[in-house]
């Protein structure tokens, strides 16, 4: 039986909006969408999909909506957007997957449902990865209804879509991940560093570790191989943007009263790296700081 297919609009086609574009078009969806950036209008229309002139253009024509957003200005101006689309006839539901302070994704949702919109706080766990049905969960938050309809969407792009609480608790869940991953990245780089000063190839401790039940990570195995090449691009996760996510961490854990030793160590590595040109560089460029604090510029 052919499978239902829908009209699915996506605001934000940066990184992870043009891989869930590809990935819904290559299922069957129609997809249209609105990004600000030339180039990531092009990558819509070299997908298949339908690029629009506003972010009101996309909310008129789509049945359901994704937001892919970079910041708290771009959801605001989104939020505006659709406001200017006018009362959606049966309702629409947002899918909102990016990751932004909490506060800000609730009033975004509080602003959508007075326009007949209802918002699924969804952050993505993953990074950009050519088969991300393959290894992205989306962290749906929100009414059961909402976040069964964003799921049965979510398939085309994810390997898992759990819907993990209320509004707002795929946010939280999203900010732990983050957490654990800041310091991962840190403390790879650290081993690989200590490897390389103790003469033995970092290459030969990934291949023993990387598929360990014990201490192997999928994080592990994206990132050590571009420490160990020192080879730092592409990047599938930006330091510069990268930082946006650890200010919103570090904001949370203040508002909640948790201490975060660890992760307000490693902020000062990536902090570092900003501070050498590595902003456009992958995370794992963190293992780059740690070299350049041993003398090696190799």
């Amino acid at each position: 039986m052919k499978q239902h297919t829908k009209r699915v609009g996506i605001i934000g086609l940066g990184i992870m909006g043009s891989i869930i574009a590809r990935a819904l078009l290559q299922a069957g969806h129609e997809v249209v969408g609105y990004d600000p950036m030339p180039a990531a209008r092009a990558r819509l229309r070299r997908s298949g999909g339908r690029v629009l002139a506003t972010g009101t253009e996309v909310a008129q024509q789509a049945d359901t909506l994704i937001c892919s957003l970079p910041s708290t200005a771009a959801l605001h101006a989104v939020v505006a957007e659709l406001q200017q689309a006018g009362r959606p006839k049966a309702g629409q539901t947002v899918i909102e997957t990016s990751t932004l302070p909490l506060a800000d994704k609730l009033a975004a949702a509080a602003a959508l449902r007075k326009q007949g919109r209802q918002m699924v706080d969804a952050p993505i766990s993953g990074t950009a990865v050519p088969a991300p049905q393959q290894n992205w969960i989306i962290y749906l938050s929100g009414s059961p209804a909402a976040c069964r309809e964003a799921a049965a969407l979510a398939q085309a792009f994810t390997l898992q879509a759990p819907r993990v609480g209320a509004l707002g608790a795929g946010t939280k869940l999203k900010l732990a991940a983050n957490h654990l991953v800041a310091i991962y990245n840190v403390a790879y780089a650290e081993m690989v560093t200590l490897c390389r000063r103790m003469d033995l190839d970092p290459a030969v401790a990934l291949a023993q570790m990387g598929h360990s039940p014990y201490i192997g990570t999928g994080a592990m195995r994206l990132r050590m191989p571009m420490m160990i090449e020192r080879n730092y691009e592409p990047a599938s996760m930006k330091i510069a943007l990268w930082q946006k996510d650890m200010q919103i961490i570090s904001e949370m854990a203040r508002s909640v009263h948790c201490p975060t030793p660890l992760l307000d160590t490693c902020h000062s590595i990536y902090t570092a790296a900003m501070a050498l040109g590595l902003g456009q560089a992958d995370t794992a460029a963190t293992a780059e700081v740690l070299a350049r604090m041993t003398g090696d510029k190799a």
